[in-house]
């Protein structure tokens, strides 16, 4: 006796998570991947990289990135921490990477009100349409790299 096949039942759509997106973005990825090389003297500016200083700048900041849809990564830091020193160059260098995404630098020794609820550094907070969707906890290049291509 031949066994038919299991018929294959409809799934209802579910919102997209970070796997989906991940999935859909994949294709494009290889293609970047494969071609494009950069010309040496092609300089972009820093317009998408903020520093702020006082937790007045920091609230403004969070408050314009809840208003925007614009998606946008907060790295929390501190100046006596060494891996997040390490980490903030490769920060930098990735907001000329990642033009689409803003870009935000805040120590948490300058913005103490603000960052009460930081409990690890370097801490990435990662938005998109003005809500919280993720957060990276240490520093690794290549991690902050894919999570950074992930919502972007």
């Amino acid at each position: 006796m031949v066994k038919s096949p299991p018929v294959r039942k409809e799934t209802q759509t579910t919102p997209k998570n970070l796997l989906t997106i991940y999935r859909e973005k994949l294709p494009r990825r290889r293609e970047k991947m494969g071609g494009g090389v950069k010309k040496e003297n092609e300089k972009k500016e820093l317009s998408n990289f903020n520093t702020t200083s006082t937790d007045q700048q920091l609230t403004d900041i969070l408050l314009q990135i809840r208003a925007s849809k614009t998606p946008a990564v907060i790295n929390y830091g501190a100046s006596w921490c060494r891996v997040c020193n390490q980490i903030l160059p490769a920060f930098q260098q990735f907001s000329k990477d990642f033009p689409k995404l803003s870009f935000v630098y805040a120590d948490i020794d300058e913005c103490p009100e603000t960052t009460q609820h930081i409990r690890y550094t370097p801490t990435f907070q990662f938005f998109r349409d003005g809500e919280r969707v993720d957060e990276m906890f240490g520093a690794g290049e290549e991690r902050l790299h894919d999570r950074l291509w992930l919502h972007s």
